[in-house]
């Protein structure tokens, strides 16, 4: 769900009181604790806030719109997030202009919102147009763009264009150790992004440092005992599979069912992640 969390990030910069302040916080606050009924009723307040201090073609309405959109996306509830995603980018291309960086905001929930439904060929130009507003605006390697590289590699990877996906993936890949850092979660999802496509292109070889290097990225920042880790340790356990190395794959796996016994997840490898 990046592109729906990044709305959240975006609400600072167009704060207009502190009430507004407090709905926006609490909503994101709650959509990271996948509270979403909690959210929705202070998203709704943030919207009411917004509307009586500023107006509905302003930014702050735009935002408060792309909140609640957000969290109708996350339970998958499309019909009511597809006109707030809408309306909240007509007001923000209004209001901003065709090339700021929070219109590409709503273009990428809009991407999202199709690609969750496997509507490919409505999110790609979404996703694009969102690619090249970042590239244009604010260079070639800032953090969003590597979001923006994800989602579209991750929609060529959906539509079996493999081909396509790997150098973007590689270029996310790039931009977040650069501006980020070695250590940083998003390099660790970068590096299991494309670990993943070598995964599916069957480049077992190729895959296995990169999941090891996410694996151990996750550890350190998160500790040995995080549901990523488990994920993570299940990825790497089916390439060892394909590749014959069934002892240290099931030596993976049972790791990641302690780790998932231990924080209540009890859902079977092989009934959770792609082979």
């Amino acid at each position: 769900m990046l592109a729906a969390l990044s709305l959240f990030l975006t609400a600072s910069a167009v704060a207009q009181s502190d009430a507004l302040n407090t709905a926006w916080r609490q909503t994101h606050a709650l959509f990271v604790a996948r509270k979403y009924s909690e959210a929705e009723t202070w998203a709704k307040q943030a919207i009411d806030l917004a509307k009586t201090e500023s107006g509905t073609e302003s930014i702050a309405y735009a935002t408060s719109l792309n909140n609640l959109a957000a969290l109708y996306l996350a339970q998958s509830n499309y019909a009511e997030a597809e006109p707030l995603c809408q309306y909240a980018l007509a007001i923000r291309e209004k209001a901003l202009g065709p090339y700021d960086p929070i219109v590409a905001t709503s273009l990428d929930t809009l991407g999202e919102l199709y690609d969750d439904q496997a509507r490919y060929l409505d999110a790609e130009p979404f996703y694009e147009r969102a690619l090249g507003i970042r590239e244009k605006v604010l260079g070639s390697d800032d953090p969003t763009i590597a979001i923006s590289l994800n989602n579209l590699a991750s929609l060529y990877e959906e539509e079996g264009r493999l081909a396509d996906a790997e150098p973007l993936f590689k270029r996310a890949l790039a931009i977040n150790e650069k501006t980020l850092g070695p250590d940083h979660l998003d390099v660790a999802t970068s590096l299991a992004n494309l670990a993943d496509l070598y995964r599916a292109q069957g480049h077992y070889d190729q895959a296995v440092p990169l999941y090891k290097r996410a694996l151990a990225i996750n550890e350190k920042m998160l500790g040995p005992e995080d549901p990523t880790v488990a994920t993570t340790l299940i990825e790497l356990s089916q390439v060892y599979r394909a590749q014959g190395n069934s002892a240290e794959a099931e030596s993976l796996e049972q790791r990641a069912l302690a780790i998932r016994a231990g924080t209540g997840d009890q859902a079977h490898p092989s009934s959770s992640e792609k082979p």
